[in-house]
């Protein structure tokens, strides 16, 4: 209710603006058209609230109409609430309370991609293309993957149980999973022959300091053969600006 608040606050700002103001004609007919149009959305939102077939909370209307308003300026731009802006910044930190378990969504159930190693899903046994049907007894099947993730992350030392659908089991596994402190590797490293390979994955707070790290570990395998670097940033999702400015800067003059 906090967004409608402020929104509702700014919609009554615009207003007053739009009446006390004494533009030149030119301006008064753009405030005037700005007017007309605020005045729609009212009444749009005022329809929804009243006529639309379910109940639809007024926060909800409010942010879809946000987003919908930043998405539409380009593919860049979004609107974050507070539960959106907390995950960003547990995503850009890189370290979580969870099992430690990269997943997708594939039939409607979530796909193990791959467990991470030494991490509480892995210790577990849980395996490459294993699919989690439910999660705390709650089924999987039509939940978001994001709705999942949340589930499945959560205070270091608690537990959550997983029912674990596996190719050649003859019955549902059932697992019980204590979270832990996981950390991911934004960076990767190894040489080829006179070049270092440097993998990105994510610009999280750690990055460029880790970047730098594998550099020097690898610089002195190689020795004075080393001829170059191949920076590879495929599927690389983006993340902290200053850590992607500290990478480049890590390899350019000025």
């Amino acid at each position: 209710m906090r967004h409608t608040t402020r929104f509702l606050a700014a919609l009554f700002l615009t207003t007053s603006l739009a009446h006390a103001a004494t533009p030149a004609p030119a301006a008064k007919s753009s405030s005037s058209s700005t007017y007309e149009l605020l005045n729609l959305f009212g009444e749009v939102f005022d329809r929804v609230r009243s006529d639309y077939v379910e109940p639809v909370a007024d926060n909800k209307l409010i942010e879809s109409a946000l987003n919908g308003m930043l998405t539409s300026l380009d593919p860049h731009s979004s609107y974050m609430n507070e539960k959106s802006f907390g995950d960003m910044k547990i995503q850009t930190k890189g370290e979580f309370g969870g099992l430690g378990i990269e997943v997708t969504m594939e039939n409607g159930l979530v796909k193990v991609v791959s467990p991470i190693d030494d991490t509480p899903a892995a210790k577990a046994g849980v395996k490459p293309g294993d699919f989690i049907s439910e999660i705390d007894s709650g089924a999987v099947m039509g939940m978001t993957l994001q709705d999942a993730v949340d589930k499945m992350r959560g205070p270091i030392g608690t537990t959550v149980k997983l029912t674990i659908l596996r190719e050649g089991a003859k019955e549902p596994l059932p697992l019980t999973i204590k979270r832990d402190l996981i950390k991911i590797q934004s960076v990767r490293s190894r040489t080829e022959d006179d070049v270092i390979y440097l993998r990105i994955t994510s610009f999280s707070e750690a990055t460029a300091d880790t970047m730098r790290a594998a550099y020097e570990k690898e610089k002195k395998t190689i020795g004075s053969k080393l001829k170059g670097v191949v920076l590879d940033l495929r599927n690389n999702p983006g993340g902290l600006l200053d850590q992607a400015v500290d990478v480049s800067d890590a390899f350019l003059d000025h």
